[in-house]
């Protein structure tokens, strides 16, 4: 009785071992008829291979962790995509969705900008990735004032590429210059000059996609409740973006910034609660963001801490007289102001040294990466004191300080 207890214990491990190996083999051949597809069809003049990588490529991780901006996601347990594909031609992106169709795989779609949630580079289903970093092209036209930009590249490099051609026209989209503007403009990412401008999905006039089929549509032949969907419904949950035709907007030579820092004892809890009511009154060319931290005060003890951080599309002298109007208790000061050039303010934004050439813009690894998660939200009415304080009271209660 002991040694048939033995055999079947044998045959059901062995069981197990030959379902597991035969999944594995069936897997490994499907990912083989998956590259096969995509190289059939390959464009003849833009071979697809070169773009292709697998886990077997000794690149392969590093292609993909060059996009990853949440370390959470960069764990051994993290799930991988089964193959990568860094587009260099619109064929290419052609096929993909051809393979991805026919061999029902999932894709995910990667700009490589600030994909902290992981959306672009994980899944629970098996995936391949396909990185848009390579397509990167900016045509910008002053006559005009539009630019083609392909969904690749960042916010910074849209930026040094208009400033290259003008010191008077800007586009109205993030701060931070290593954002992908595949992202942010199909999910309508928002700036700092969205109060006269709108969000960058306001001003996108045209656009290239691959739609399900494979087939390359502009505005006119993809219909305008598709490209409605694409200006911030999510551009992945409907087609590939290759590119946006984006509007240029005016600026001045000389615009203004400012940062001021207040804390409790500096009456804070005043600041804010009138920065509330006065914010989103002030004129257009106004912007004016708060931040909020817990500091440590030269006493150790801990304190609130608030920063308003401004762009002015206009001088200093006009801001002035401005602030001292409408938003007095912030108390700026003359020397509190700094003039200086558009695309010079995108970089004080960026808390780099406005010294710096902007060529730094062209940078599209961020200053830091970290296990990072954010989430924004929105309130309708103005949050009276005693909620402030009861909120000071809790920031102090959960931060250490810096």
């Amino acid at each position: 009785m002991g040694k048939l207890k033995a055999v079947v214990v044998v045959t059901m491990i062995s069981t197990v071992l030959l379902s597991i190996l035969w999944r594995a083999t069936l897997h490994l051949e499907d990912n083989e008829n998956f590259v096969r597809c995509l190289l059939d069809h390959s464009h003849p003049s833009h071979p697809i291979s070169s773009a292709i990588y697998t886990p077997k490529s000794s690149s392969f991780s590093s292609v993909l962790e060059s996009y990853i901006r949440n370390l959470r996601f960069n764990e051994s347990s993290t799930p991988k995509p089964f193959l990568i594909l860094t587009a260099l031609h619109e064929s290419h992106i052609q096929a993909a969705v051809t393979c991805g169709k026919s061999h029902g795989v999932q894709m995910k779609i990667r700009s490589g900008g600030h994909d902290y949630e992981g959306l672009s580079y994980v899944s629970t289903l098996p995936f391949f990735l396909l990185d848009m970093f390579n397509l990167r092209s900016i045509d910008v036209d002053i006559e005009t004032e539009t630019a083609w930009v392909q969904t690749g590249a960042t916010l910074g490099e849209v930026f040094y590429r208009i400033a290259e051609k003008s010191k008077t026209h800007g586009f109205p989209a993030g701060v931070c210059p290593t954002v992908g503007v595949g992202g942010h403009i199909s999910g309508a990412g928002y700036g700092n000059m969205m109060r006269k401008y709108g969000v960058s999905a306001d001003n996108v006039l045209d656009a290239l996609i691959i739609d399900a089929n494979g087939r390359l549509l502009d505005r006119q032949s993809m219909g305008e409740d598709l490209f409605w969907a694409i200006r911030g419904g999510g551009g992945a949950s409907f087609a590939v973006v290759l590119a946006y035709k984006i509007k240029l907007v005016r600026v001045p030579e000389t615009v203004t910034v400012f940062q001021v820092d207040r804390t409790l004892e500096e009456d804070a809890t005043d600041i804010v609660d009138q920065w509330q009511h006065v914010a989103y009154n002030l004129p257009q060319e106004l912007f004016i963001r708060l931040m909020l931290d817990v500091v440590v005060k030269s006493s150790g003890e801990k304190t609130l801490r608030a920063s308003f951080v401004s762009l002015f599309l206009g001088d200093s002298e006009s801001l002035l007289s401005i602030m001292k109007e409408r938003f007095p208790k912030l108390g700026l000061s003359k020397s509190d102001c700094i003039e200086t050039s558009w695309v010079k303010s995108v970089l004080f934004w960026s808390n780099i040294p406005l010294e710096t050439d902007i060529q730094v813009l062209l940078d599209r690894t961020p200053q830091t990466l970290d296990y990072l998660k954010r989430k924004s939200d929105y309130v309708r009415e103005p949050i009276p004191k005693a909620g402030l304080e009861s909120l000071w009271k809790k920031m102090m209660e959960l931060e250490t300080g810096i």
